[in-house]
Formats: C-alpha cells, structure tokens, sequence
C-alpha cells in the first residue's frame, strides 16, 4: 500500500491485517508503526526499524524459552541449532508470506514499483509486529502471537525438515528459476587431517556465490547454498568466506 492512500483506506487496510494475524490493538498508532516501511516514513524514526529491533530480541526469547521447556534433555548446542533456524531471517520472512503481512505494508513510491517485497522487508515487518504487539498487550498477547504463527516451523526445524537444509531450497530454487541444478565446488582446505575445515562455494551455471567455511563439506556445502539464498534475495551474507581460524596453518588451496 502506497502513502498516498486516504484516511479511509487506511482505516480499512488496520482493519484486515488485525483479523489477518488474530489479535486487536488497543492503540491502532502501534500497528500504523509496525506496518510502516522506512520508504514511506518522512524520518527513519516514524519507521519501523526500532520495532523491528525490538522485536529481534523478543522473538529470541520466546523461542529460547518455549525450546527449554520442551526439551530438557537437550543440550545447549541443539538448543541453539533450533533456535537459529526458528528465528532466522529466512523463515521470519517466510511467516510474514504465511501471515500475509505483505499485503499490509505502508511503502513509498519507490517500494511500491518493485514487483514484489524483498525477503528482508517481509522479515523485518514480522519482527515489527512482534514489538507492537508486545508494547501494545504484554508477554502474553505478544506469547500466544508467536507460538501461534511460529508453531508450524517450530515443528518443521525439529523434523529437519526445512530451515537448516538450505541446498534443498536451493536446489528448488535453482531448478525453478534456471532449469539446471546447483554445484559445490570446495576452494580451499585448512587444518590437520583429523580436523580439517573447508571452504565451499555454490555455483548455479556460470554464477559463483560467496564461498563459506565449515569444519565438514557437508557443512561447508549448506553453509555455501545460505549464502548463495540470500545473495540471489539481496539480503546480507551470514557466513563470511575468511579462514575460520587465524592460528591454523593452510593445508591447500583447491584451483578452481
């Protein structure tokens, strides 16, 4: 939705997204915040980016809580694992589609031209909402919110099924978009045999992507199809392709 648009239309758009994500704002300024894209704000600070920012830390929480109480025979590492996957900008823009939160954005002019939202603004406005909603009911409207829309990837990061397995998506990606399939090609090696990291970059026909290290190629390979996601949605690289450790002595540079 454009800045253009009359008070009416705007009472109209409040209206749809509260009965969209299943909770009523006391104070409708809360949600006009939380739905406002820095393109169509007259300052950064009428935007949503300090809710977004906000919202960041509460949904880690939320998560990191529901986790520990679900499993307590779990460790610390898959805890994590878990949670990385949950709250990751991939899946938040990913529920944000689910929710339908793009339908709803005040953008400016500029945004609204574009074919279709960035990945990275549908993420962030799902962060928003996450604040508003806290600041506007407490913990436990904000509670319900989140367990509610983020219960079915909380489900689909414990089966394994989509989250981490970032060379599917790729693979889907790369075969809808280009018709061909991806490629890993390992750049360098580093480390002593019995622990040796390695540096993988994806390949989707001519195209190289950012290479990243993981102390498997298994790992090193799904790392490499992250990064080559959120190059391909311009968003920013999670995994910087420089050597993993400064005291480790390079064991071999692969000609690529």
């Amino acid at each position: 939705m454009s800045t253009t648009e009359s008070t009416d239309a705007l009472t109209d758009l409040f209206e749809r997204c509260q009965c969209r994500i299943g909770y009523r704002f006391r104070n409708i300024k809360m949600l006009e915040a939380a739905l406002t894209h820095a393109s169509s704000a007259d300052h950064r600070l009428e935007s949503n980016e300090r809710l977004e920012f906000l919202g960041d830390a509460i949904l880690g929480e939320i998560v990191c809580e529901q986790l520990f109480h679900r499993f307590p025979d779990q460790f610390e590492g898959e805890l994590t694992r878990l949670k990385s996957i949950i709250v990751s900008r991939q899946n938040c823009a990913r529920v944000s589609c689910q929710l339908g939160l793009g339908d709803f954005l005040i953008l400016g002019k500029g945004m609204t031209t574009t074919p279709g939202v960035p990945r990275s603004v549908l993420a962030a406005v799902y962060e928003a909402m996450v604040a508003a909603i806290y600041l506007d009911g407490g913990r436990a409207a904000v509670d319900e919110f989140v367990i509610r829309s983020m219960s079915e990837s909380v489900e689909a990061a414990i089966a394994g099924e989509t989250g981490g397995n970032y060379k599917s998506q790729l693979q889907q990606l790369a075969q809808r978009e280009h018709g061909v399939t991806p490629h890993y090609r390992v750049i360098a090696e580093q480390g002593p045999d019995h622990s040796k990291c390695f540096k993988v970059a994806a390949e989707i026909g001519k195209r190289r992507f950012v290479a990243a290290w993981g102390r498997s190629k298994k790992e090193s390979e799904q790392r490499a199809a992250e990064n080559a996601l959120c190059e391909l949605q311009s968003e920013a690289i999670p995994h910087a392709a420089d050597e993993p450790q400064p005291d480790e002595t390079l064991a071999s540079e692969v000609k690529s």
